[in-house]
């Protein structure tokens, strides 16, 4: 409607243009009153709109201000519940463009609810409390949560240092971090479980022999459970006002704080916890879920060959065995998903995001790859992204948002950012479901980082805020210690933040300065006019004096 408007006066201006250029003084006139008609024309149709914006908005309870003729009209000027429902498609970085344009939009972008499953997204329920006090609001308190965390995922980029544990007497072959009471499991080839201080390396305390290899730990803040080459799981209770959770030392017939079950008849190679069940896979080709309080099996699935890992989400399971990786639904016991082949020989590892929606696998030939998991009517599956950082098998994977890091058996480590192929994906993902599965070497991706110089194999690894926990064939435990590299960016982004606090300090002076200056500039030009006009007047008073003596 205000196209056709603008249309309208430009063609009758046109042609009333026309008409003066022929006739000017006859059609002088008429043009005036061709532009007031006009005039007249968008002012009645502005003031309809504005009247119908405003019942409109009054029907959805929305408040309507009338700004002043000379007022120009911005995104701001919106209401606040429209412009939070915009800021409800915006990804975090535009959040923050956003906030930086005036005082009201950061407001409304800092206390948007958003910021919450942001951080849900990403790294789910947080460990601290999220409560910063009474000054501020909740929706707020959560970004600032998110920026702390997307901060910290820088360090893995920056210095470390490298803190070795010693304590085992032979090869380690898992290792578990649990980052909320900052402590690490850790057992193997000499039958012992031990745990250890995340922060200071500190050995805390180790178990009796369990008479097998354990190839398998799973721990949260009230079960911590050990799978052995025997067909066992060996489990400890959390004791109350115990700082340290589990009581590693305990009696063995002590059966309110220590269990075993036995089930399996093949060596348990994974393990994993949720809140109501434990799950546990094995070289007898079967995945068993258990229930925590009664301990009792619940569902067996039945694999084709050996399993190596297994990851539970919600009401989903992502395993593998053989070359192929497998999603199962919990309840029904049902197998939803299966990939074939997804690697050249075995299948050793898996890491899954905490939305479920992204599946990462490590094989036998050193590649690593990324699967997309889409769960609408049918489960579907589709390759966004392939990496070769290895020479080895990839015995070991463990994701925490934006990083996915590998152990191998050539004895490194490797760093890969997931968050640029996350944007490509999305625009991708129905390019790469219509060609399959299969991507070429030119699609094959980077790591972001590669930690080496150990010869020994890597068998298991493990993540824990700015730390990096790995064991090897060694028997050694190393944990990678980037917290040196959070204090130098901290100290380099208060730096920045000064450095720009100074610009901005000197621009308002430049702008000050500049404002006197030019009053400044003018009186002096007033003064200089002033000055030549009675210069001139001056010289025509000596002039007629000269005259009036000579007369």
């Amino acid at each position: 409607m205000e196209f056709e408007c603008r249309q309208a006066t430009e063609i009758g201006l046109k042609e009333s243009l026309t008409n003066c250029l022929d006739n000017p003084q006859e059609q002088k006139l008429d043009l005036d009153q061709d532009i007031l008609i006009n005039k007249g024309k968008i002012e009645s149709i502005v003031t309809e709109n504005r009247q119908s914006v405003s019942k409109s908005n009054s029907k959805i309870g929305v408040p309507f201000t009338e700004a002043s003729p000379n007022h120009c009209w911005s995104f701001a000027d919106l209401p606040s519940a429209l412009i939070s429902e915009i800021f409800n498609f915006l990804d975090p970085k535009g959040l923050g463009i956003v906030s930086c344009v005036n005082t009201s939009l950061y407001r409304l972008a800092s206390e948007h609810h958003v910021w919450k499953d942001f951080y849900y997204e990403r790294w789910g329920h947080p460990i601290t409390a999220v409560n910063l006090g009474p000054g501020y609001s909740n929706e707020n308190s959560w970004k600032k949560l998110f920026v702390e965390r997307e901060f910290r995922s820088k360090t893995f980029m920056g210095r470390y240092s490298i803190d070795t544990l010693y304590g085992h007497t032979e090869a380690v072959r898992t290792v578990f971090v649990l980052a909320s009471k900052k402590l690490v499991f850790t057992s193997g080839y000499d039958q012992v479980v031990r745990m250890w201080d995340l922060e200071e390396g500190l050995a805390i305390a180790s178990s009796r022999p369990l008479g097998c290899t354990i190839r398998a730990v799973a721990a949260d803040t009230k079960l911590l459970i050990a799978g052995g080459t025997d067909g066992f799981i060996h489990g400890w209770k959390v004791e109350d006002g115990n700082p340290n959770l589990f009581d590693l030392r305990a009696q063995p017939h002590n059966q309110n704080m220590e269990f075993r079950v036995w089930e399996h008849v093949g060596p348990i190679t994974c393990l994993a916890l949720d809140i109501s069940k434990m799950y546990s896979g094995s070289w007898d080709m079967t995945i068993r879920v258990w229930d925590r309080s009664s301990l009792k099996c619940l569902k067996v699935l039945v694999h084709n060959d050996w399993v190596w890992s297994l990851v539970p989400h919600d009401t989903t399971i992502g395993s593998t065995a053989g070359s192929g990786v497998y999603i199962w639904d919990t309840d029904s016991g049902n197998q939803i998903a299966v990939i074939n082949g997804s690697h050249v020989g075995n299948t050793y590892s898996l890491a899954r995001s905490h939305t479920g929606k992204l599946l990462f696998t490590g094989g036998e030939n050193g590649s690593i790859h990324m699967f997309e998991i889409n769960r609408n009517v049918k489960c579907n599956i589709h390759r966004v992204a392939t990496w070769i950082p290895h020479s080895g098998s990839v015995y070991s994977l463990a994701f925490e948002f934006p990083w996915l890091v590998s152990a191998s058996s050539d004895g490194k480590i490797s760093l890969i950012d997931v968050r640029k192929l996350l944007k490509t994906s999305r625009h991708c993902s129905t390019k790469n479901a219509s060609k399959g599965d299969y991507l070429d070497q030119k699609n094959v991706e980077p790591p972001q980082r590669m930690l080496h110089g150990f010869g020994s194999n890597l068998f298991s690894v493990g993540l824990g805020f700015d730390r990096i926990v790995c064991g090897g064939e060694d028997g050694v435990v190393r944990i990678w210690n980037f917290s040196q590299a959070l204090e130098i960016e901290q100290r380099v982004q208060s730096l920045r933040g000064i450095r720009l606090e100074n610009r901005m300090r000197r621009r308002k002076l430049q702008i000050e300065m500049s404002g006197k200056s030019s009053q400044g500039e003018q009186c002096s030009i007033a003064a200089k006019k002033n000055q030549m006009n009675g210069d001139k007047n001056g010289w025509r008073n000596k002039r007629r004096v000269n005259g009036k003596l000579r007369a």
